[in-house]
């Protein structure tokens, strides 16, 4: 479970914690191109692009987690109908472009 974030006066998550995991990505990705100039072997590389792949599924499924406990269940307690059904709406659509 990802522990609740600070919020910004907007109510939305900060995801400072992201952030901290994006930067790492990034420097895997520089490691990435350092590997590639430097020919190394294709499977290696095939791996470490592989790693990237997950670190980035693991960020969203925390990014996910926080938007269902903070945003989605913000309008749901505050019994408002409309905005409620809007996340639904919203949550559906971004599961349907998989």
């Amino acid at each position: 479970m990802v522990k609740l974030s600070k919020k910004t006066k907007s109510g939305h998550p900060t995801h400072q914690e992201e952030l901290v995991r994006l930067r790492r990505i990034k420097g895997q990705v520089e490691g990435i191109e350092r590997m590639i100039k430097d020919q190394r072997y294709c499977l290696d590389i095939v791996t470490q692009i592989r790693s990237i792949i997950s670190a980035l599924r693991s960020t969203e499924g925390v990014v996910m987690e926080r938007h269902l406990r903070h945003c989605v269940s913000d309008a749901v307690s505050a019994q408002n109908e409309r905005l409620t059904q809007e996340k639904i709406q919203e949550l559906i659509a971004l599961f349907q472009k998989r």
